[in-house]
């Protein structure tokens, strides 16, 4: 066994061993006891100058700093749970083992009728330790703005663009997010040239950034006479939502406009000045908002959607400049790359990104994204221990 260190503020030591390709070309990581003691002594240790930070009457005099103090504090707790839940459940494996062991027959084989299941458990808790130990991203609790955008292929494109936002709401819902529509530009055959929807919930940008990038149908339309498959595209691109601290959006910088709404909403909308644009001078950025009947809220959803563009633009940045030669993007956003291939006639799903294929196309169209995206996860977990110099 060869342990490798990872540059931590708090310093700490994994055990990894290579156990081969995992489709054809990424590594497989398999994760086999660690011995955590020092490193949540060091997480012990955090979290108590964190708890006396939280009963501090003046934290909140500082909101960046609290939002901050705040967040790790939720963290680390959840981590420390994790670890008490591990060690119970160890514990809880190993007397099933000695008790198998036992003269009385009866109770040895129940004993020994847990003990796969218990393993197993053991074995999900490490995965998740192993991950809460990793250096963590701070945006991955967010909440998140899901920007979907007809792409090639015209109607076709608007009405894919219509059941990958449905496919979203299903899997917030699945997961026990709340999803809200927050603006659209609806399509003329009842699809979407685009949408905003805001997912709120636990761990939600975690989740669901990996939909980032370019997303390829491959299906007969409804319109197609002689039968023949039509290739359509469309963009998603997952921001985590920012808040006022995160961004300098300063005031001088903005030209705001009010005008009037137009499209679908009924007579209101389409008589009164609703609608509110917004224009971010220095870079260019444009968002207006139209869907609600107010123009307060409308102003109120432009700024949220201007704001998490621009966080998301200086996130770019920073990960541009901190790893130019990454080999994969997976969880970057780049809303460039084409990572996914919706094939129907053969019920295939293809993420291109690690060369996962499932054939379930109908569940995952319904909402079902939990098998991709552990895939995903697990790709990335192991890339990020890589580049740690595993």
């Amino acid at each position: 066994m060869a342990d490798a260190k990872i540059g931590h503020p708090a310093d700490f030591t994994l055990g990894l061993r290579p156990s081969g390709l995992l489709e054809g070309w990424f590594l497989k990581v398999e994760i086999y006891p660690v011995d955590y003691t020092q490193l949540i002594s060091k997480r012990k240790e955090r979290f108590a100058a964190l708890e006396e930070a939280v009963g501090d009457p003046d934290l909140f005099s500082d909101p960046k700093r609290a939002t901050e103090i705040l967040r790790e504090h939720r963290k680390l707790k959840q981590t420390l749970d994790l670890w008490e839940t591990l060690r119970s459940t160890e514990t809880q494996l190993e007397d099933n083992r000695e008790l198998a062991k036992g003269e009385d027959k009866e109770f040895a084989a129940m004993a020994a009728e847990e003990i796969p299941e218990l393993e197993k458990t053991v074995e999900k808790l490490r995965e998740d330790m192993q991950y809460a130990l990793l250096p963590a991203d701070p945006n991955e609790d967010r909440d998140a703005l899901v920007e979907i955008r007809a792409g090639a292929g015209g109607d076709e494109a608007s009405l894919f663009a219509g059941e990958m936002m449905r496919a979203y709401q299903r899997y917030a819902d699945a997961k026990g997010w709340k999803s809200e529509h927050l603006e659209s530009s609806p399509s003329e055959v009842g699809g979407f040239k685009e949408v905003i929807l805001k997912i709120t919930g636990d761990e939600v940008f975690r989740h669901m950034k990996y939909e980032s990038g370019v997303h390829r149908v491959q299906r007969v339309p409804a319109t197609e006479t002689q039968g023949r498959i039509h290739t359509s595209t469309i963009t998603v691109a997952v921001l985590p939502e920012a808040e006022e601290i995160d961004v300098d959006m300063n005031p001088n910088d903005l030209r705001i406009e009010v005008c009037r709404s137009g499209g679908a909403g009924g007579q209101h909308v389409n008589t009164t000045d609703s609608a509110v644009q917004i224009f971010h001078l220095p870079t260019g950025l444009y968002v207006r908002c139209e869907h609600g009947r107010s123009q307060i809220k409308n102003r109120e959803m432009a700024l949220q959607i201007m704001r998490s563009r621009l966080y998301e633009r200086k996130l770019q940045e920073q990960q541009a400049a901190y790893s130019e030669n990454r080999r994969s993007l997976i969880g970057s956003g780049d809303r460039s790359e084409k990572i996914r291939t919706y094939n129907f006639p053969q019920s295939r799903c293809t993420d291109h990104r690690i060369g996962f294929t499932s054939h379930n196309l109908d569940a995952i169209m319904s909402g079902d994204l939990a098998e991709v995206t552990a895939e995903l996860m697990k790709h990335e977990m192991a890339e990020r221990l890589a580049e740690a110099g595993m």
